[in-house]
């Protein structure tokens, strides 16, 4: 009886263990309208680097520990940015990326957990609702020299990242595209 009862709490333990390591390795989604969380950027530095008419150029330079998408939408916010284009290079300690499904209009959340080089960051600043979008994509490359990219979901910097950022003076607007169900540029406002 007492063996029964022993191989019975074993397999519902290890029942319990499957389960959790899978809905551990389960595939992570994000929505492509999730809003930008902020506040995870207290180290951007920002420099402008030149002035030609209405147009502004500004290097940001992040910190250890700062994230991206939180330090470009906070630059947006205190600079007042309504329209703006960006390209940086640095590195990240760990980052996900999202690769868009089509399928259920969603991003595949891509995790890379180990340090990586930034090779290419590039992307815009838009409005949407009277709130700044940046809409970000990325390269990073691994200790192997892999290359792994796609939609910036975050990325955390280490030691720094460099971001060259020109702000033009007409105001970009997103509009939804219910088809995607993501916010694209609108080209007729």
């Amino acid at each position: 009886m007492k063996n029964n009862l022993l191989k019975s709490g074993i397999a519902i333990v290890l029942m319990l263990l499957l389960t959790n390591v899978h809905s551990a390795l389960a595939q992570q989604y994000v929505s492509p309208t999730a809003p930008a969380k902020t506040g995870r950027s207290p180290g951007v530095k920002v420099k402008l680097l030149s002035q030609n008419g209405p147009v502004k150029t500004y290097v940001l330079v992040f910190a250890k520990n700062d994230e991206i998408i939180s330090g470009l939408t906070e630059f947006a916010q205190e600079y007042k940015v309504t329209s703006a284009h960006f390209k940086g290079l640095g590195d990240a300690m760990h980052a996900k990326v999202g690769w868009y499904e089509k399928s259920n209009k969603m991003f595949k959340v891509i995790s890379l957990d180990e340090p990586a080089e930034i090779t290419s960051l590039i992307g815009n600043i838009t409005m949407n609702q009277g709130k700044p979008v940046v809409h970000a994509h990325i390269n990073l490359a691994d200790s192997n020299g892999m290359v792994h990219g796609g939609h910036l979901l975050e990325g955390f910097i280490f030691p720094t990242l460099e971001v060259f950022v020109t702000v033009e003076p007409n105001t970009m607007f997103k509009k939804m595209y219910e088809e995607a169900g993501a916010f694209v540029i609108d080209a007729d406002k």
